[in-house]
């Protein structure tokens, strides 16, 4: 078609949720978070905050973003926690990857996958940084998507010799113990938090699901939920000695750019993971603090696990190539 305002075609490489499962190695993907997170606290990337279009059920959110050096992309993720229970993931994702040259499109994949992983393994690093060393017993709050993801991924940091795991859903919580290593299903989540060492809350419950009262001192929490409320008791965040976090941006933006339980949070106490792995903060100072992960997902994690798939693919072969 001769019209200056149609481009002409070209190749734009289609990788399914399946291929991505099979491309993005997590210690990869280890390797590829930390290189995003601290250039993003280097001031080495461009992300805005967050923005999402709402329904009554749900919300469409935007995530653009660009890591100098790595990659450029744009995700689009949906949430609508009436999935639960259906066939129909809560979470659902699409990653376009660009040019950082020239701007043109490169690929576009699957992010469901994508998101689940990123974001356990995200919360997986900063428990590796702000968790006791001698940490052993693991408690996994949910046994949805990001419990599976949690179960993957904490168990590439310690050797854990009790995991529990406790769901809202007694069966959820069996199937995942079954298929987890040292994982054992408890009945409630004040069993599974009493006396852990960790404890990765993984839920999308609109309210807090622990109680301070449960917590040893020395505990390290992490938190990926709390997309419709906060996940973590206000307790618990009131007595946090260091609160991790992939952007101090969510502590003054509202959500779902930033996160229920960061919002008017003592700003001195929070540090960004990029700022531990620069060696410019602590996250843990003695083995009596009680800290915190709390995560609100960020660009340039979806930034390092799609770059990774992205190389992956274009070095094995994967993916379609179709012509637009």
């Amino acid at each position: 078609m001769d019209d200056p305002l149609v481009p002409s075609a070209r190749d734009l490489l289609i990788i399914s949720g399946a291929e991505c499962f099979e491309l993005l190695d997590l210690n990869d993907l280890r390797e590829s978070l930390e290189q995003a997170l601290l250039a993003f606290s280097n001031g080495d990337a461009s992300v805005p905050p967050r923005v999402a279009a709402r329904t009554g059920l749900g919300l469409l959110g935007a995530m653009p973003g660009n890591v100098d050096q790595m990659g450029m992309a744009a995700k689009l993720v949906s949430v609508f926690p009436g999935n639960h229970g259906t066939s129909i993931p809560s979470h659902q994702a699409l990653v376009a990857v660009f040019d950082q040259d020239n701007g043109r499109p490169l690929a576009l994949m699957d992010g469901t996958y994508l998101t689940g992983i990123r974001t356990g393994a995200a919360a997986a690093l900063g428990a590796d940084l702000a968790a006791r060393a001698d940490a052993t017993t693991l408690a996994i709050i949910g046994a949805g998507v990001q419990g599976h993801a949690a179960a993957r991924t904490f168990a590439k940091i310690r050797d854990w010799t009790d995991i529990r795991i406790a769901s809202r859903n007694p069966a959820s919580a069996q199937a995942l113990a079954a298929v987890t290593s040292g994982a054992r299903a408890v009945s409630t989540f004040e069993e599974a938090v009493r006396g852990a060492d960790v404890v990765a809350l993984c839920t999308d419950a609109p309210e807090p699901v622990i109680d301070h009262a449960w917590l040893s001192r020395g505990t390290h929490v992490s938190s990926v939920g709390g997309t419709s409320g906060p996940e973590i008791d206000s307790a618990t965040m009131t007595a946090a000695d260091r609160v991790l976090v992939e952007w101090r941006g969510a502590t003054s933006n509202a959500p779902p750019a930033g996160a229920h339980e960061l919002q008017g949070i003592d700003v001195d106490k929070v540090v960004e993971v990029g700022e531990v792995l620069a060696g410019r903060a602590r996250a843990r100072t003695s083995d009596h603090e009680l800290t915190v992960y709390k995560s609100t997902g960020h660009a340039v994690e979806d930034i390092a696990a799609a770059q990774v798939i992205y190389d992956k693919a274009i070095t094995t072969g994967a993916g379609v190539r179709v012509k637009i």
